[in-house]
């Protein structure tokens, strides 16, 4: 979309086989990186909108809400773990607006939240072409699924674990063609957890 004023994120930690879930759902797998924490706390002033199929929201809105204040949030992936960065995360997350999209839910209680029943590719066009800043993607596979075929992601940061799942959740699944991207940025981490930044590549 040449003429949108805001960008679509799409962000996630994936395993190295692919998968931004395991086979049970969980995401106990990811690899802790403080360095990965303070990047991701650097894009925060750059986005103050979040789309969310129900899953990902319901896991968002049990904990975040309840961590801002915290003066070392807690890691959602590990309880144990505490990191100022996350609290920068955890302030956002909370002001910023958020669209739920879920034909099952019958409400959102989350500060700042509204139900949609379907995901609309012309709204959310739209909603690019407004005044504010980028709107970005946690998760919620199918929503970036939907956003991709209709080509209205711009971006996607994806940590990828060094981790083999051998199962679990496809971010993206469904496609009707594949989608040529473009590599932006590759940011290995002592972790091991590399950061991959990718554009759509121009179409012709």
């Amino acid at each position: 979309m040449t003429d949108a004023r805001r960008r679509i994120l799409a962000f996630d930690r994936v395993s190295a086989d692919g998968y931004f879930s395991g086979p049970d759902g969980g995401l106990g797998w990811t690899v802790p990186d403080d360095e990965v924490d303070k990047a991701g706390a650097e894009g925060i002033p750059r986005v103050d909108t979040i789309l969310f199929g129900r899953r990902t929201y319901e896991m968002f809105a049990a904990f975040w809400p309840r961590v801002q204040g915290e003066p070392a949030a807690a890691d959602p992936h590990d309880p144990r773990r505490r990191s100022p960065q996350l609290q920068a995360f955890a302030r956002s997350l909370n002001e910023s607006t958020k669209l739920v999209f879920s034909r099952t839910l019958k409400e959102v209680t989350w500060r700042g939240s509204r139900l949609l029943p379907e995901l609309d590719p012309r709204a959310i066009a739209a909603l690019k072409r407004e005044p504010g800043k980028d709107i970005i993607v946690f998760g919620s596979g199918s929503i970036v699924s939907q956003l991709t075929e209709h080509g209205l992601i711009d971006q996607y940061e994806l940590v990828v674990n060094p981790v083999l799942l051998g199962g679990g959740r496809p971010l993206v699944g469904g496609l009707p063609k594949s989608v040529r991207l473009a590599l932006v940025e590759a940011r290995p981490f002592l972790s091991g957890n590399v950061l991959l930044r990718y554009a759509r590549a121009a179409q012709g």
